[in-house]
């Protein structure tokens, strides 16, 4: 409750905190509206593969060009200004950087700044849950043992769902199903960068104006980045994934708690403990009156009668049983709410969610019947969706992580429906993402 008056601390004393982001797209450029007003931080540095994008987004966030103007590091830590550069390792190796955002959403990118970070001494917030989903559990592992902090994003529905997890065990009930909404068919499965505006809805004006990136949005749609987020949350609280992964049920807000509990309750769930994502269609593609699909919610189950008649006196949104309960919040405001994860990390060293063990995996999907010598294009593509599965289940039957099926060529025909495994691709084992992953999948199996 506190950490703006922190922050307020460090502006007086003339100590910010000194932030670098790594990545200037729509999520970069979000935080950059929000960072150049906020008491206490310093934004030493962005880097971004292109530069003038990066001067682009600190327009468009009315930055004014002396915030940007910086010439080098030196210059930038001298004046409170920000330099811009497309030199990723000087702005992790600068002297004075606190924080490192990541905000690429390249797995194998992800990994390799987060773990440069490490060695220079740099706390990480971790807005790339794609890397999260390869090797979160063994990336924090990494962080704790350099006294360092490693944290998911803030704002992302990943680490809001976590401190929703966190409240509801901390005021003591158990929790039954933690997750959010999305839109979702069946169908979308087989979605590409070249139908995803139809699942959407958006013409063609719209995508233009909004320079939008058909496979990122892809990725949302045909299924990749609910399990992508769901498996950060499992990872990061201990729920564990449901054995066949999603199911998308459709619901509206008052029936989260009917829908969102174990099937020996009258519910979908295979199990208490677990993640789901409700759709805002229905399966004839109808819409869900009172959806959440830009929310995040947590379902808590009553202990005693005492709690249950509280559930219904007070209307916390409860099944027809009022043994269990939802408490949802609506929407997100993506980067927007960022600087929360950086005060936490700065000033209390306090992670806004971290993957505390492997429990859940994002495994590649075939969309369609794939042959033999197809070169796959990972998330949001073509050829694969991601799939939540068990950890114990993924790594039992050697499957390959969603988050490094990006540039791969496929060696066996693989069904449509089927999960892709490492034996069904060239790997090209010397790669440093693929060593991490190999070596989280043995230190955590």
């Amino acid at each position: 409750m506190n950490l703006y008056k922190m922050l307020v601390e460090r502006a007086h004393a003339n100590n910010p905190v000194r932030v670098g982001l790594i990545g200037a797209g729509r999520f970069g450029a979000m935080y950059l509206s929000q960072a150049r007003g906020t008491k206490g931080i310093h934004l030493l540095g962005i880097s971004d593969l292109e530069p003038q994008r990066a001067r682009d987004a600190c327009r468009l966030t009315s930055w004014s060009d002396e915030q940007i103007a910086a010439p080098s590091f030196d210059a930038a830590l001298r004046t409170g200004a920000t330099h811009i550069t497309d030199n990723t390792g000087a702005l992790i190796k600068v002297g004075g950087l606190d924080i490192l955002i990541d905000a690429t959403g390249d797995p194998r990118a992800g990994i390799r700044h987060c773990l440069m970070a490490f060695e220079n001494g740099r706390h990480v917030i971790m807005v790339n849950v794609e890397a999260d989903a390869v090797a979160g559990p063994l990336l924090a592992r990494k962080a704790e043992d350099a006294g360092l902090t490693y944290s998911l994003a803030y704002g992302d529905q990943p680490a809001i769902i976590c401190e929703q997890v966190d409240w509801a065990r901390t005021c003591g009930f158990n929790v039954v199903c933690a997750g959010k909404g999305t839109r979702y068919h069946p169908s979308f499965h087989q979605s590409t960068p070249d139908t995803v505006w139809d699942h959407f809805g958006f013409s063609k004006d719209v995508v233009e104006r909004g320079g939008m990136n058909p496979k990122m949005h892809n990725s949302f749609i045909d299924g990749s980045k609910s399990a992508i987020e769901m498996t950060a949350v499992c990872n990061a609280t201990g729920l564990t994934p449901q054995p066949d992964g999603l199911n998308f049920p459709p619901s509206s807000v008052h029936e989260l708690a009917e829908i969102c509990k174990p099937g020996s309750a009258g519910g979908t769930l295979s199990h208490s403990g677990t993640t789901e994502v409700v759709s805002s269609l229905h399966r004839d593609m109808s819409p869900v009156t009172n959806h959440i699909q830009m929310g995040t919610f947590v379902i808590i189950e009553a202990a005693t009668d005492f709690a249950s008649n509280c559930f219904k006196d007070y209307h916390f949104f409860p099944d027809r049983s009022y043994r269990f309960a939802a408490m949802y919040r609506p929407t997100h405001m993506i980067g927007l709410e960022l600087g929360i994860s950086v005060a936490s990390v700065a000033l209390r060293g306090e992670a806004t969610g971290r993957a505390i063990g492997f429990h859940s995996d994002v495994v590649a999907t075939a969309k369609f019947d794939l042959k033999a010598g197809t070169i796959i294009d990972g998330e949001g593509g073509y050829y694969v969706w991601g799939k939540q599965m068990p950890a114990r289940s993924s790594v039992e039957i050697g499957a390959l992580p969603l988050g490094l099926s990006y540039n791969v060529k496929l060696i066996a025909d693989v069904k449509a429906g089927q999960q892709l495994t490492w034996k069904d691709v060239e790997i090209d084992e010397s790669d440093l993402a693929v060593r991490i992953r190999r070596q989280m999948e043995a230190a955590f199996a």
